[in-house]
């Protein structure tokens, strides 16, 4: 008996993936400032307005209509036909400022400044984390979401590139992959691809173009059959995309971001927050785990979860689910995880050196999964401390 899963990406010019884009720009912009900013910014944009709000904790105040304008370029609207004029739009600036108090939240773990203090603070609010792991491809990320992320990269790709320039920011791919009842990818049976693109490209000229630079390379560099998958590519035209065909808001897509739906979520999305927000820089390290215990062989599956409470440092509870694919005890897993890992949120801040700007990147095409050196989590540098920890 069989299963097909499916999961869906976004390309990084679709609405609410620019919002997010936008919001992790303001991240950066202030970490790069001072890696202890405190940052809280989202972003909604419609037709030609976009607004950009929260609260941010900082030394100085940066200009966020022009860093919102550059993230706008960078995805590569042009004009309002593309879907946002990003020079002519207008934009609302509600972020509000705060005094840069001495709270936990402004230390820098990095030079060790009342070190054991820090590590020892409680979390700042409360929250819950998933992280997840499979071993069915090297990236240890689901297949479906990882093949559907980087067919959403590969559109912009050859957009960018001058491959196929008349494509458009805004695109949308979903992916059906077949398991066996041993959670074993068998093939790849759907893919189904929607990119915007300029009314100079007819739609067969659509549909020839992605199917040879973007559907071909992509599968062929997956190690699973998808000889006899259905490819859709655009069921009609697709030339109004991005806020002037639909709105965005940071935050909308944290299945696109995370698993692509073969795993829970805690519920909290990650652009606009810098990591001493738990949602963000617990749920990384979540991945982390999940992944070193995959790695390790100690499962072919692993969902991590891990609940903070704001009054208290050390998470409140870690649970460690293998889906009958341990190799061993699932209770000496967790008792593992426990040893090897220090989940306290400024550990884990310190351990990932997540005080950096790196999150611009994270905005498109998954958190996770990816090979990147400044993705941090996505090591597996704990994997023999857990095989040792758990005999």
């Amino acid at each position: 008996m069989t299963r097909v899963l499916t999961s869906e990406s976004v390309t990084e010019g679709h609405p609410d993936k620019a919002c997010d884009i936008i919001s992790d720009s303001l991240l950066d912009a202030y970490l790069q400032v001072d890696g202890r900013s405190a940052v809280a910014a989202e972003a909604t944009a419609k037709d030609g307005l976009v607004v950009v709000e929260g609260e941010i904790s900082a030394p100085t105040v940066l200009d966020h209509v022009e860093i919102t304008r550059q993230a706008l370029r960078d995805i590569g609207y042009t004009d309002a036909e593309s879907g946002i004029n990003p020079d002519g739009c207008g934009i609302i600036n509600n972020i509000r400022p705060r005094e840069f108090d001495e709270n936990l939240g402004n230390y820098d773990v990095n030079t060790g400044k009342a070190e054991e203090d820090l590590l020892n603070a409680p979390a700042q609010d409360q929250g819950i984390v998933v992280g997840y792991a499979i071993n069915d491809n090297p990236s240890l990320q689901p297949l479906p979401i990882y093949t559907a992320s980087r067919l959403a990269e590969r559109l912009a790709y050859v957009r960018k590139n001058g491959i196929v320039p008349e494509l458009r920011p805004d695109g949308k791919v979903i992916v059906s992959l077949e398991y066996d009842d041993d959670f074993r990818p068998q093939a790849i049976t759907n893919v189904l691809i929607s990119t915007q693109h300029s009314p100079k490209l007819s739609l067969e000229a659509v549909r020839s173009a992605v199917r040879e630079h973007v559907v071909a390379p992509v599968l062929d560099a997956i190690d699973v059959r998808h000889d006899d998958a259905t490819v859709t590519i655009n069921n009609g035209p697709f030339h109004n995309g991005g806020p002037k065909a639909d709105s965005g808001l940071t935050g909308r897509k944290i299945i696109v971001d995370t698993y692509g739906g073969l795993a829970a979520h805690g519920g909290g999305a990650f652009s606009g927050k810098d990591p001493s927000k738990v949602d963000r820089s617990a749920a990384y390290a979540a991945r982390w785990v999940a992944k070193n215990i995959v790695a390790a062989g100690l499962a072919y599956r692993a969902q991590v979860t891990i609940g903070y409470f704001a009054l208290q440092a050390k998470p409140i509870s870690v649970d460690v689910e293998t889906f009958g694919t341990q190799t061993v005890d699932r209770e000496k897993i967790v008792e593992a995880v426990n040893r090897v890992f220090d989940l306290r949120p400024y550990s884990i801040i310190r351990d990932l050196d997540l005080q950096r700007p790196i999150y611009r990147k994270t905005a498109a095409y998954g958190h996770f999964g990816r090979d990147d050196k400044d993705f941090t989590w996505e090591r597996t540098d704990r994997a023999d401390a857990l095989r040792a920890a758990v005999e």
